[in-house]
């Protein structure tokens, strides 16, 4: 069990997750996808929903084209999945439980940063109009110059950014694609939701059911806001 590298230890800065990390958007997601589909005159093959969470959506855009057998649709599948997405979220915008909480704590005391698949209008956007935005310093996205999870990108330079190692820094997931990019990058991983069966469930340290978990908030009040806060340090969040 490694769950004592997360309860037992500080770290230096969290890296979120956006996508069902902090934003209630996987829904969103499945809705897009749906609405997309039947657009096309498609039909969703059988378990697409668990292959294509957490993955860019570039690639879920190819992945509804090639298991529909409509590789000539690529583009067209992923422009409208995002524009589907877009307008699902703009109209809807919905923090996950205890996400926000956890963020306003934990930016007084540490550096925080997004790490994130998705594009950065959406992240930024959803993130604003939480009210969620000004506590991050950083928001890494995959994009041309980064590939996606599970490459270590995107996790690395959120870490390299926030001014600390990979190890010192705390991944929180609710994807293994997600996870498995900040496992390869070197940072700690918090799982959020119910692990899976098999092994991949490893490459998380922890698992809780949410963010708003008691264990969870506990330990944010023993080994965060122990700290220093950032403002008495003169570099917090805007500085």
């Amino acid at each position: 069990m490694t769950a004592h590298r997360i309860l037992a230890w500080s770290p230096s800065a969290i890296v979120f997750d956006c996508d069902g990390t902090l934003m209630d958007t996987e829904r969103h997601w499945m809705e897009a996808r749906s609405i997309t589909f039947r657009s096309f005159g498609l039909k969703p093959p059988a378990g697409f929903a668990e292959r294509a969470k957490g993955v860019h959506y570039a690639e879920c855009g190819a992945l509804m084209a090639e298991e529909t057998g409509k590789p000539d649709l690529v583009d067209d599948l992923t422009a409208a999945l995002l524009d589907n997405f877009m307008a699902l979220v703009h109209e809807e915008p919905v923090t996950m439980p205890g996400a926000a909480t956890l963020v306003r704590l934990a930016a007084r005391y540490l550096p925080l940063a997004v790490a994130s698949n998705c594009p950065r209008e959406m992240v930024e956007s959803c993130l604003d109009r939480a009210g969620l935005l000004p506590f991050f310093g950083h928001v890494v996205v995959a994009g041309e110059d980064v590939p996606p999870k599970p490459r270590p990108e995107v996790y690395q330079i959120a870490a390299r950014l926030c001014g600390v190692p990979p190890q010192d820094a705390l991944a929180v997931e609710d994807s293994l694609t997600g996870a498995e990019s900040a496992r390869r990058a070197g940072l700690r991983v918090l799982g959020i939701g119910s692990p899976p069966a098999d092994r991949s469930a490893e490459q998380v340290d922890l698992w809780v059911e949410s963010l708003a978990v008691p264990e969870l908030t506990t330990w944010a009040r023993d080994r965060i806001a122990s700290r220093t806060p950032l403002a008495d340090r003169g570099d917090g969040p805007g500085d």
